[in-house]
């Protein structure tokens, strides 16, 4: 069979709709109100609260297809199956289904020949073999025996293949049941089985049963209230039914490298160049989609920047190495916009913002590359680079410590990570430990503290719109326990005055001690009442619209107090640049 990514995206949506679920859209790549991640990693992420048992407005019956970020990956990419920037296909019941109604709606979309059409005899699949904690899923096992699997191709697995979660050290986790697809290359060896890594069988959907919740003395206890999550990869899966032989076969990659063959005038298939060949495209959609996100971000030396500048710069240094000799990653943006922009309208929306972001950081990175590259080949003359020599490199350079650590590595030269990392001090939390930590509870977080700043956030709002004009619009928030941190659209500095006001405003509708409300309707009828809500196209049809008065009429979905007297008193710690054209506020109640 063949089929695009495209295709089997519209065939999954319009048949999990047609079996009750309400499709959401995609939320941003970037995490809102969790300090925990510095991108979306999973379907289920923007889900964790209603997951938790927060009702969700489009009901207990969803799908979509998320954006995803796996900076675990990027060391991988290169490969025939991993990616940064990825599409994943899920869908989820809130209290609704279990095991049964899941693993049939998989099975029948899997193989009805309206849907994907697979021979049953290609699919294999792995359920939880039980332990200490959980019993063995026999449940599973005999659901895909009624279905038609065969006792030979279901596999028993432990907790490292077939468990999930919980996201954090504590809360909802549970047995999973993994599908796999026979590629029908030959079996490695009499022991080839799916949990093999030979590529006979890939993995092309994940269906997990959140029926335990892991307590803080690490018991696991049962859970009242069971939900499914499950996760399909839109782009392997589509190239695993088309029988290609990798992800950069497919009709989203060929014209970017086509485009790279040009620009380099050499071929992409040649097995010295094809790993350059396949960083570059995969690190240039990755950081176009992330220029392009709604949030938005810049190249910086933090955050989720940071992850932006270490794929800008990885691939530009990949493209010197095949012999592109101009500016090239800008061209190859304009080439994944043009070929993605029907499916998703943000990137040219976004389009000026991500050309110019892109020169200016192959312009500023252009300058110091060469130079920093013939400094590395000083270094790695010795049998190990120390740490301060690695920082020098990324603070004189522009070399994250991961192109640094890649190129010791081509070279069988050994770096101290943690002399690095003692000179990184005020970088520490952008070492590769800190971005690619695992989402453990910021959305979950329903904290007293978390719940108080969460609430002044949208004060926080109200007050900036009166003080600077209704045209403010929040452009993405982080709250910890400590501090809210809060970006709206706005292009200059806001003075010292402003801010005074901005907290007296504030603090005057705190101690009003407002009663804060909320109530479910239509986006139609929350845009009648004038609520705001930069972000209200992630929740669906059916949206909480939070009230304070007729001071503060807003959309969301977080955790709000009773009273804004519980509040304390609000003060701005800090006022500063974010990017172009978005300005950011750190904040504190004391």
């Amino acid at each position: 069979m063949s089929m695009t990514t495209g295709e089997l995206r519209e065939k999954f949506l319009k048949f999990f709709e047609s079996e009750g679920h309400v499709i959401i859209p995609s939320a941003s790549l970037i995490p809102e109100n969790d300090p925990s991640a510095l991108f979306i990693s999973a379907g289920m992420h923007p889900l964790v609260p209603y997951l938790l048992g927060q009702p969700h407005p489009s009901g207990k019956k969803l799908a979509n297809l998320q954006k995803c970020i796996r900076t675990v990956d990027i060391d991988e990419v290169g490969d025939d199956w991993h990616v940064t920037f990825l599409e994943m296909l899920g869908n989820w019941s809130l209290g609704d289904y279990f095991k049964k109604e899941s693993i049939t709606m998989s099975w029948k979309f899997l193989t009805d020949p309206q849907y994907l059409g697979i021979s049953s005899s290609r699919i294999s699949v792995s359920v939880f073999e039980g332990d200490d904690d959980a019993p063995r899923d026999n449940e599973s096992a005999d659901i895909w025996k009624s279905v038609g699997i065969p006792d030979e191709r279901i596999h028993f697995y432990n907790k490292n293949e077939n468990w999930w979660g919980p996201a954090g050290k504590t809360g909802p986790c549970g047995p999973d049941t993994e599908i796999f697809f026979d590629t029908g290359r030959k079996a490695c060896g009499p022991d080839c089985e799916p949990k093999c890594t030979c590529g006979k069988y890939v993995e092309i959907w994940n269906n997990v049963f959140m029926e335990y919740n892991k307590t803080a003395d690490g018991k696991y206890e049962k859970l009242d209230k069971k939900n499914v999550d499950t996760g399909m990869g839109a782009l392997r899966v589509a190239a695993v039914l088309s029988d290609q032989q990798s992800v950069y076969e497919s009709e989203i990659f060929q014209p970017i490298l086509k485009l790279i063959e040009k620009l380099s005038e050499k071929n992409a298939d040649d097995k010295k160049l094809i790993k350059s060949f396949r960083i570059i495209a995969d690190h240039i959609r990755a950081a176009t989609f992330i220029l392009g996100d709604e949030k938005g971000t810049t190249p910086s030396n933090v955050d989720q920047g940071y992850i932006l500048r270490r794929l800008i710069r990885r691939a530009i240094r990949h493209g010197q190495q095949i012999g592109i000799k101009q500016a090239f990653t800008h061209k190859l943006a304009e080439e994944i916009i043009k070929n993605e922009r029907n499916d998703y309208e943000e990137l040219t929306t976004h389009k000026d913002f991500i050309i110019e972001q892109l020169v200016r950081e192959e312009e500023k990175f252009s300058k110091t590359l060469d130079r920093g590259l013939k400094e590395f080949k000083k270094l790695s003359a010795k049998s190990k680079i120390m740490g301060q020599d690695a920082f020098d490199l990324f603070a004189t350079f522009g070399f994250p410590f991961e192109m640094t650590a890649e190129l010791a590595a081509e070279q069988g030269t050994k770096i101290d990570e943690e002399d690095f990392k003692k000179s990184f001090v005020k970088h520490q939390e952008l070492s590769r430990a800190g971005a690619e930590q695992k989402f453990a509870g910021g959305l979950a977080d329903h904290s007293e503290e978390t719940t108080k700043l969460h609430t002044a956030n949208h004060l926080l709002l109200a007050a900036l719109k009166k003080i600077l004009g209704p045209e403010i619009n929040q452009k993405g928030s982080n709250i910890t326990k400590e501090r809210l941190r809060f970006d709206f659209s706005w292009p200059e500095k806001i003075t010292p005055e402003q801010i005074k006001e901005v907290e007296g405003i504030v603090n005057e509708q705190i101690q009003k001690d407002i009663p804060v409300s909320f109530k479910e309707m239509s986006i139609e009828e929350a845009k009648k009442m004038n609520a705001t809500g930069v972000f209200e196209h992630k929740y669906g049809d059916q949206v909480k619209v939070y009230s304070m008065g007729d001071f503060s009429i807003e959309i969301c979905g977080g955790p709000h107090v009773e009273h804004t007297g519980q509040l304390g008193k609000f003060k701005i710690k800090k006022e500063q640049a974010s990017s172009a054209g978005v300005r950011r506020i750190k904040a504190v109640l004391e």
